[in-house]
């Protein structure tokens, strides 16, 4: 199932930036899905945005289309979220979550089709 490991999160002023990485191992991002999931204290996690890299399909959720960004580099194994404009409300956990079989379709955003997960970064959005 391979193995995910995420950084880049840290504490940052509103309208700030950051760059989060998901570094993959033992995972053939060719034939994978990638998700950046997010968890706030005391809500549900929520799906971010997706990336299926071998045809460049992209999803994001409302909330984050225009500031958020999904990319990959396919020779480091790595997929980014560069994340512009940051509010207080993008203040939570990130986790990076890969899958095989929707890739990124229509149910990209649940994250029980996920088996592999990271361990999260903290992002905290705070003046």
């Amino acid at each position: 199932q391979g193995r995910l490991v995420e950084s880049g999160g840290g504490l940052v002023q509103p309208g700030g930036s950051l760059r989060l990485s998901c570094a993959a191992s033992g995972l053939n991002l060719d034939y994978a899905g990638v998700t950046w999931f997010r968890q706030a204290p005391g809500k549900e996690r929520e799906g971010v945005s997706c990336i299926r890299p071998r045809v460049n399909r992209l999803r994001y959720v409302d909330s984050v289309k225009g500031r958020f960004t999904i990319s990959t580099d396919n020779a480091k194994k790595t997929v980014y979220l560069q994340m512009n404009n940051l509010q207080p409300e993008d203040t939570g956990t990130y986790f990076c979550a890969a899958e095989t079989t929707g890739l990124c379709g229509s149910n990209w955003y649940l994250s029980r089709i996920y088996p592999t997960w990271g361990q999260g970064t903290p992002v905290t959005v705070s003046s």
